[in-house]
């Protein structure tokens, strides 16, 4: 299997927690302001062997850039390499959070619809967020505002590994748990999670490993896989969705939360129409947010794997 059609997951999991952990060890023995060469050394490695992630990076932004109408977002090698490097800035700032070095007064946050009042309420609610800008950010919320619990719904297998560097870390309100499959085990665990007052957040725009469950939407004008998860789990669960994203923007995170749906309902005969309505708006939502930081999205790999590669 080529490492252009392997999947993200087997391509990038293993990598990933083993990058965090060595983040969190030289963040603790080095600090961020040594730990920033090597980490940026790093970075710089994966752009220039990495010909899948690099050309992935360019092709996403050639269609926010034909999208949008907007020349100035048009791919070029210096733009595509602030997207590496915007994506090796986000984790250094990911050990401010984990190192307790982030205060919620550091945080922009946007709240129009005043959702904060709500996390201390009865029953929990789900956040669909992306890989856009820095979500870990969210701990903000769990651990540093309202002190609610925060479960972050994820499809890698190292779930207890990354929950122990949490742990680590000093996190008490964010746990990640795994959901490869919607199992009844692992439906029942998150109701009762929502019941008491947990909140559950989730990323709409990976395609888990082990699953089908996709639906393919128009994304960037181009058409593109999306998870089904997010709204699948929203139906069956019966509680509110928001939207959350944290860009940065001139050294400062803008933490966005916003409502999206009250009630996800769908039947049988009409579950596949209702969950490509919702995908598509949460697609369209997206597009809107990458505008604002057109560097800060972190999917380095192809995404219209039906289309042909871009050239970078």
């Amino acid at each position: 299997m080529s490492d252009s059609t392997r999947h993200w997951a087997d391509r990038q999991e293993r990598g990933s927690f083993w990058l965090m952990r060595l983040t969190a060890f030289g963040a603790k023995v080095l600090g961020r302001r040594l730990l920033s060469p090597i980490l940026y050394g790093i970075v710089l490695y994966f752009f220039l062997f990495g010909r899948t992630a690099r050309q992935s990076a360019w092709q996403y932004q050639q269609r926010l850039a034909d999208w949008s109408r907007r020349d100035d977002l048009r791919p070029s090698h210096w733009r595509v390499f602030g997207q590496f490097m915007a994506f090796a800035d986000a984790l250094l700032d990911k050990l401010d959070v984990w190192n307790g070095k982030l205060r919620i007064e550091q945080i922009e946050i946007i709240d129009p619809a005043l959702l904060r009042q709500q996390l201390r309420g009865e029953r929990g609610q789900m956040l669909v967020g992306a890989h856009l800008g820095n979500l870990e950010v969210c701990r903000a919320l769990a651990e540093l505002g309202e002190q609610v619990t925060m479960n972050v719904l994820v499809h890698t297998k190292h779930a207890e590994h990354f929950n122990r560097l949490l742990g680590e870390a000093g996190a008490t309100n964010l746990r990640l748990i795994q959901v490869s499959e919607l199992d009844p085990a692992t439906m029942l665990l998150l109701s009762q999670r929502l019941d008491d007052g947990e909140w559950l957040a989730i990323a709409g725009d990976r395609v888990p490993l082990h699953g089908t469950r996709t639906v393919r939407v128009d994304f960037l004008g181009h058409d593109a896989a999306f998870p089904q998860g997010p709204w699948l789990l929203a139906g069956l669960l019966k509680c509110p969705v928001n939207l959350l994203m944290c860009l940065k923007h001139e050294g400062r995170y803008r933490l966005f939360i916003e409502p999206f749906a009250q009630l996800i309902e769908w039947k049988r005969s009409n579950r596949q129409q209702v969950i490509a309505q919702w995908t598509a708006r949460y697609a369209e939502r997206l597009g809107q947010f990458c505008l604002q930081a057109p560097q800060q999205w972190f999917n380095f790999y192809p995404f219209w794997k039906t289309d042909d590669d871009a050239s970078a």
